[in-house]
């Protein structure tokens, strides 16, 4: 993947592995009662049938008190809904993350400015899975 910048997609640096980096925004959000609904493993699948690719794992997570009021204000918001962030090792073995930046989710949808904070608090906990 190219370090070129995509609109609204928010991408860092891990300094963890893929699966520590999940591993620990996983327990993160349980931490916080934050819902986890897959964990999937590409690289997994892909040797499963008998392919090989780098690591590479999405996390799906929610909150039901904070993603409902967004559905109910702008239904299509269910189209990123839940959320899921994506751990990734590049060829040279550098560990990304990546999800879709919370602003884009609500300028996307026409979310009301009010409810935006409730996709907000999921930058700061991806921020402290992939720091050291």
């Amino acid at each position: 993947m190219s370090t070129t910048e995509v609109p609204g997609l928010v991408r860092l640096p891990s300094q963890h592995s893929v699966t520590v980096t999940i591993d620990r925004l996983e327990s993160a959000l349980k931490q916080r009662g934050i819902l986890v609904f897959a964990r999937i493993d590409f690289s997994a699948d892909a040797a499963r049938a008998g392919l090989s690719m780098p690591p590479e794992q999405l996390l799906v997570f929610g909150n039901p008190k904070a993603g409902t009021p967004l559905m109910l204000a702008s239904p299509s918001v269910g189209l990123d809904l839940p959320l899921k962030v994506l751990a990734w090792a590049d060829p040279a073995g550098q560990v990304w993350v990546a999800y879709n930046d919370p602003q884009y989710i609500v300028q996307r949808h026409a979310v009301p400015v009010a409810l935006a904070a409730n996709l907000a608090a999921v930058a700061p906990l991806v921020e402290q899975a992939a720091s050291a």
